[in-house]
């Protein structure tokens, strides 16, 4: 397996940037078909998971890829430090409670996987615990894909430079200040040790269940990725309207 910080951040240089967003603007609109037959049938769900570190472009690529879809048929979840109520059960307890019921998409901002990576890298749990999570996920995993939840897994990719710049720009830009949190650049020095456990995630959690890493520097590309690999997987189910006599 390729190490992360050896994969690219950026889009191949023969693409040209309108070619693929006219090809994005094709996949959104195929999307938003293929989610009203999703909704109507009833038959599958599709649970998305959106990880990467600060700044790396998960509130952006759930406001333009998803800009299509019915509001009726798609839900997103954010999550954020675990509250008393959430520390005081299991570490899947917040996460299994917001699983896409049949017809539904569910965007995860973020994901049970929190939970193996800031735990681990601020060492509050031990390499015995971060093991028997993994264990626990993949089970975990497992199970929503035998009740026909589709799961795709996406790992937004950005270089530690082009964060810091990301991070900074949310203290001058007035429409960014809103996101400024001071501890994000202290968190952004432990920049390695994130790697180290994104390349853990990626190589033993679920490997039937493969993560996509995109390249996320240019918005453009990261949005075509993301909808060309739901498009993807939408038209491998077998989706159809209901007739009357399937009522």
């Amino acid at each position: 397996m390729k190490a992360i910080q050896k994969i690219s951040t950026r889009a191949p240089e023969h693409l040209k940037k309108n070619e693929v967003k006219e090809l994005t603007d094709t996949y959104i609109t195929q999307m938003s078909e293929l989610q009203n037959m999703l909704y109507a049938q009833g038959k599958y769900s599709l649970l998305i998971v959106l990880q990467g570190m600060d700044a790396s472009g998960k509130d952006g690529a759930i406001k333009e890829v998803f800009s299509a879809v019915n509001p009726l048929g798609c839900r997103v979840v954010a999550y954020k430090k675990p509250t008393e109520i959430e520390m005081k059960h299991d570490f899947l307890w917040r996460v299994h409670r917001h699983v896409p019921e049949k017809g539904m998409i569910q965007i995860f901002n973020r994901s049970h996987y929190e939970d193996v990576l800031i735990q681990r890298v601020h060492r509050w749990i031990d390499e015995d615990r971060v093991k028997r999570r993994f264990d626990y996920i993949n089970q975990f995993e497992k199970l929503l894909m035998e009740n026909d939840t589709q799961i795709l897994k996406f790992y937004l990719h950005v270089s530690k430079k082009e964060q810091l710049k990301r991070l900074k720009e949310r203290i001058s830009d007035p429409r960014k200040k809103w996101k400024y949190n001071a501890n994000d650049i202290k968190e952004s020095e432990r920049w390695d040790e994130y790697m180290k456990a994104y390349q853990d995630v990626i190589k033993n959690c679920s490997p039937d269940i493969p993560w996509t890493i995109v390249p996320s520097e240019q918005n453009w590309y990261k949005e075509y990725i993301i909808a060309k690999t739901i498009v993807e997987k939408l038209k491998t189910l077998d989706l159809k309207y209901p007739g009357f006599n399937d009522v």
